[in-house]
């Protein structure tokens, strides 16, 4: 069985479009979001497409993928995908990650080899950044590390243990990819950066504190 795991916080005005468009591609089975306390209707429009699962209080992105993978494995899930809920993604690009875990234990979704539109300059030079610095610290040639757009074996997902609870996480899979040696590729996605996914973001702040993550993720590892 093949699950859609999709985390989700005050995402009202774009989550039902992002739902519609998965059940379209015929992605109307084993679809979890995972909601992160949102204080808005993102719940309501929500239940209407996948089964729910409530966090009890606002952890943060991370958080929302464990708790979905761990529910996905629990029901037997043989291949999971995380799709981010802000309409950024685009569920054509499914099928060919699924098709890939037939090879791979991890397939990762890069923009830069698929199509991306209206990505600001400044976002750009922040994530070639972060693709140098994720081959210095952790070994892996990707060209785009931190794409929510993912696909897991069960096996793989099940060793991946997220810890970060917030967007940390990101680099925190690309660290398990690298310490437990499992075979991965990138596929092409198309991206589509809108006036509202942009302002949800990462900042030039929110940049920095990942680094510093990176650094203590990367430190950590080395003491145990």
């Amino acid at each position: 069985m093949d699950y859609i795991i999709i985390p989700a916080y005050n995402e009202e005005k774009v989550i039902q479009k992002t739902l519609e468009e998965l059940y379209q591609e015929g992605y109307t089975k084993n679809i979890v979001i995972i909601d992160d306390c949102s204080t808005d209707n993102t719940k309501m429009i929500a239940t209407k497409f996948g089964f729910l699962i409530e966090q009890k209080i606002n952890k943060g992105q991370g958080a929302a993928l464990r708790t979905g993978i761990k529910y996905a494995l629990e029901q037997g899930a043989k291949k999971i995908v995380t799709f981010d809920s802000d309409g950024q993604h685009d569920p054509k690009d499914i099928r060919l990650i699924l098709d890939e875990l037939d090879k791979f234990e991890v397939v990762l979704g890069s923009r830069f080899i698929g199509q991306t539109t209206n990505l600001p300059f400044l976002r750009r030079v922040m994530l070639k950044g972060s693709v140098i610095l994720c081959r210095l610290f952790y070994g892996l040639k990707l060209t785009d590390s931190h794409n929510g757009l993912r696909g897991f074996r069960s096996e793989s997902a099940s060793k991946i243990m997220i810890t970060e609870d917030r967007m940390l996480h990101a680099s925190e899979i690309l660290q398990r990819i690298s310490e437990q040696k499992f075979s991965y590729t990138e596929v092409p996605v198309h991206i589509r950066y809108t006036e509202y996914s942009l302002k949800k973001g990462q900042s030039i702040w929110n940049a920095f504190n990942i680094l510093k993550g990176m650094i203590k993720l990367k430190i950590y590892s080395k003491q145990e």
